[in-house]
């Protein structure tokens, strides 16, 4: 077996660039403001009208 093999290799440099969607950014941000709204009215539902049944 030919253990030196003469191989080329190239090396292809590639550059990422991230970029920003500012209108993904913003419907992220109004999905997790709904998810906080909710949770929270859902809290005051309990508080205000569910716990009060109980005394």
């Amino acid at each position: 077996m030919d253990q030196h093999k003469n191989v080329d290799v190239e090396r292809k440099n590639t550059n990422v660039e991230k970029k920003t969607d500012n209108s993904l950014i913003a419907a992220t941000f109004i999905k997790y403001l709904a998810y906080t709204v909710i949770f929270f009215g859902g809290l005051y539902f309990l508080v205000n009208y569910v716990f009060p049944m109980f005394r």
